[in-house]
């Protein structure tokens, strides 16, 4: 008897701390499924270039045919200041003009860490120079791009440096982190513009957030679904949905609660040659519409209610090649986000 009763309140116990374990999983990963998503796009003029692509061209098929209103555009740093104060801002010019045109939403990025590979972009002149001249320049740089483009309607959100705490990659052409310049980038950022919100992001896959939520007014995050490297091949992520929920709901615990986006997601293949170096067969074994439709399907269980999506430029390089697949599957889901002209 005394066996049993002591059985029966160990497996009491069990009970209580399974129940309570389900409840405490329960609230970490509940957020509440949005009415709608509101899906936006990333686009990058050296990529466009990259891939021989007329960028105007380009960026002009994404808000006239694909009908995109959410936009985030990147002002590299070698692209506005190809020479020590000699400013070219002929691509994001245009590109805010268009935006504001059409009535899209801007996040516009700043800093020397920014989207695409190699990740730090560096103007040639400034390398080699101390660590001390290259801050100076870079914050004199970002305060000419903020001032200039602080007045555009279209210009909603500024991104301050891109996953700056991804440290584990591109870290050859990045170094380490200097978390004092990274504040001061964005003190200064909010110096000059204090009506707009700032965004700083971090890895979905690799990144603690904490760094980077605890220091802009909006987080935003990157969402990998398909990877592939030499030694492993293609694989998809092991992390399911409800993992960045979690996240989001223990970062925002100790930290409070802020607005958050899905400011990168990967529609597009991974490759270690250059698009333009590798078959279509091949990149379509990495990326292709099934794929896609995967991605948008995981993105969704994360419950983002804003979600930029990445790789619109392949997806015209494609449709230029007789391979419209990507791009008319983009144009599906970009036409609920686009009112009726009236």
């Amino acid at each position: 008897m005394v066996a049993m009763s002591r059985l029966k309140k160990i497996t009491l116990v069990l009970l209580v701390l399974l129940l309570l374990s389900l409840a405490l999983g329960y609230f970490l990963a509940y957020k509440p499924v949005p009415p709608t998503v509101t899906y936006g796009m990333s686009f990058s003029t050296p990529y466009a270039r990259e891939l021989g692509l007329n960028w105007r061209e380009a960026y002009d098929a994404q808000l006239d045919d694909l009908k995109i209103r959410h936009l985030r555009l990147a002002a590299h740093w070698p692209m506005v200041e190809p020479e020590d104060e000699d400013y070219n801002f002929e691509e994001l010019d245009y590109q805010i003009r268009r935006a504001e045109e059409v009535g899209a939403e801007v996040v516009l990025a700043v800093g020397r860490r920014l989207p695409r590979w190699p990740e730090c972009h560096i103007p040639l002149w400034v390398r080699g120079q101390t660590s001390e001249l290259q801050r100076e320049q870079l914050l004199a740089y970002i305060e000419v791009v903020v001032n200039r483009y602080k007045n555009s309607p279209a210009v909603k959100t500024w991104q301050v440096e891109n996953e700056p705490y991804l440290r584990v990659f591109a870290f050859e052409h990045c170094g380490e982190l200097d978390e004092a310049l990274l504040d001061a980038e964005i003190a200064l950022v909010r110096e000059l513009d204090p009506s707009r919100p700032i965004l700083v992001t971090d890895s979905g896959n690799l990144g603690t957030w904490k760094g980077a939520y605890q220091r802009g007014d909006l987080f935003g995050t990157s969402v990998y679904v398909y990877f592939w490297n030499p030694e492993l091949g293609q694989f998809r992520t092991i992390l399911p949905p409800f993992a960045y929920r979690v996240k989001e709901k223990l970062i925002s615990l100790v930290y409070g609660k802020k607005p958050t986006v899905l400011i990168e997601l990967s529609a597009e293949p991974w490759l270690i040659a250059p698009v333009i170096e590798t078959s279509i067969d091949l990149q379509f074994t990495r990326m292709d519409v099934h794929k896609f439709n995967d991605i948008l399907a995981y993105a969704r269980d994360t419950r983002y209610d804003k979600q930029y999506l990445w790789g619109g430029e392949w997806w015209y390089w494609l449709k230029l090649r007789g391979h419209p697949e990507m791009w008319e599957r983009g144009r599906l889901l970009f036409e609920r986000e686009t009112p009726p002209e009236t």
